[in-house]
C-alpha cells in the first residue's frame, strides 16, 4: 500500500529551488492572517501559497548526450525560431545567428539550464522594461541577463561560441544567474531562475540543424533544440539520456 502511494505521489513532489523559501513562508504568513479574518479569504490564501510552492519547484532531468547536440535552456512555448542579427551587446564571434526562444508561464519551471556543455566566457546585465516576454522586442527591450559560453564541440577545428538569455517578463522582476566568467558548464546543467513568467532566448550559428517548431513545448534540460553546426554526413549523433 506505501509502495503504491509513494509511486502516485513521487511523480507530483519535486524539490524546491532555494529561491523559493522566502517567498513560500511570505505567502503562508499571508495565508494564516487571511484566514484569521475570512475563511474565503483564507482559502484564497492557501490556494496561492500552494501554486508559490509549485511555481519553485525543481524536478530532477536526464539530460540527453551527443556531440554537437543543443538542449532547452527553459521549459516552456517556443515562441521564436528565426534568423537575426546578433545585438551589439552579445560579443559572439558572427555578425548572424540563429535564434531559438523559448517562453515561460506562471505554471511552467523556471529553474533554468545550461542548453550544452562549455566554459562561459562573458556576462552582462542590462535593464529595461518589462513587456509581455512572448513579443519578439522583448529580447532587446526588457531586463535581461546575457550568458556568452565556449562550448566544447568543434567546427573546422574552431570551438564553437553561443550565448544565451534570461529575459523579464510582464510580472517577472528578478533575473538569478548564479554563474561567473570562466566557469564551466555541463549540458543541463542549472544555472538560474526567473520569477515569475519570463522567457530564454539563445543564439547559434546560422548553419546549426535546429529540430524545433514555434508552438512546440519543451523541457528545461531535457528536449533537443537542435545540433550545433552542420549535421555530419552520418546524421544525427547518437543519443544518450543520462
Amino acid at each position: 500500500m506505501l509502495e503504491r502511494l509513494r509511486k502516485i505521489v513521487s511523480p507530483i513532489l519535486h524539490p524546491i529551488h532555494p529561491a523559493g523559501y522566502p517567498f513560500i513562508a511570505l505567502f503562508a504568513v499571508a495565508a494564516f492572517l487571511l484566514l484569521w479574518l475570512n475563511d474565503f479569504l483564507g482559502f484564497v490564501g492557501i490556494v496561492l501559497t500552494l501554486w508559490c510552492v509549485y511555481f519553485f519547484r525543481d524536478p530532477a532531468r536526464h539530460t540527453p548526450q551527443g556531440e554537437g547536440l543543443l538542449i532547452s535552456p527553459a521549459d516552456g512555448i517556443v515562441a521564436e525560431v528565426q534568423e537575426v542579427d546578433v545585438p551589439d551587446e552579445i560579443p559572439l564571434p558572427y555578425s548572424r545567428a540563429l535564434k531559438i526562444g523559448v517562453f515561460m508561464n506562471v505554471f511552467d519551471v523556471h529553474v533554468n539550464r545550461a542548453p550544452c556543455a562549455g566554459t562561459v566566457t562573458d556576462l552582462g546585465y542590462y535593464p529595461g522594461s518589462f513587456l509581455d516576454a512572448s513579443l519578439d522586442k522583448a529580447s532587446t527591450q526588457n531586463e535581461r541577463q546575457m550568458v556568452t559560453m565556449r562550448t566544447k564541440y568543434r567546427l573546422e577545428g574552431e570551438e564553437v561560441s553561443i550565448a544565451f538569455v534570461q529575459i523579464a517578463g510582464l510580472v517577472a522582476r528578478r533575473i538569478i544567474c548564479n554563474l561567473d566568467e570562466g566557469q564551466p558548464l555541463a549540458a543541463g546543467e542549472r544555472f538560474g531562475l526567473i520569477r515569475f513568467g519570463s522567457r530564454v532566448d539563445v543564439y547559434v550559428p546560422t548553419d546549426s540543424a535546429v529540430c524545433v517548431a514555434v508552438g512546440q513545448r519543451m523541457i528545461a534540460g531535457q528536449t533537443v533544440l537542435g545540433h550545433l553546426g552542420t549535421l555530419p554526413e552520418s546524421g544525427w549523433p547518437e543519443v544518450i539520456k543520462t
